[in-house]
């Protein structure tokens, strides 16, 4: 089996096809049995195609990619789960919760986090109100 990737010469689609052999190939092309799925043409060509050769140093950088990957998302569980524990949730209510600690010292005695869009936050800094955003990741794992 060989994979070619084809262009249409008349709407320029790019795709992928397996075939037997190049000879196969040859022979679909000879029959006019290739055609564009996009616009139905025959005008199909083999474009030029880069070998899949797998090296060590590649398939390597790809683990590390993944643990690299895989230990930032250990880590901002972990920061997760420390602000679900030493924080209070409020939601989508976070910049008028943040104006009232900021004003009122004595309303929590506990921080808080939640949910606010990118204009609270930038209001939020010019009253000089202190914020920090963290990406968040659901519990559950697709």
């Amino acid at each position: 089996m060989i994979k070619y990737q084809l262009i249409c010469n008349d709407c320029n689609l790019i795709f992928d096809s397996w075939f037997a052999s190049s000879k196969e190939f040859d022979k679909l092309k000879r029959k006019k049995l290739l055609n564009c799925h996009k616009c139905n043409s025959l005008q199909i060509e083999k474009s030029l195609m880069r070998p899949n050769v797998l090296n060590r140093v590649k398939v390597q950088q790809e683990y590390l990619s993944k643990e690299k990957n895989l230990s930032i998302k250990k880590t901002i569980k972990a920061y997760q789960n420390f602000i679900k524990k030493n924080f209070d949730y409020v939601g989508s209510n976070f910049a008028y919760e943040a104006r009232s600690i900021h004003y009122d010292k004595k309303k929590r005695k506990k921080g808080i986090f939640g949910n606010a869009s990118k204009k609270d936050i930038i209001e939020l800094k010019e009253e000089g109100i202190e914020t920090q955003s963290i990406p968040w990741f659901d519990d559950r794992n697709n």
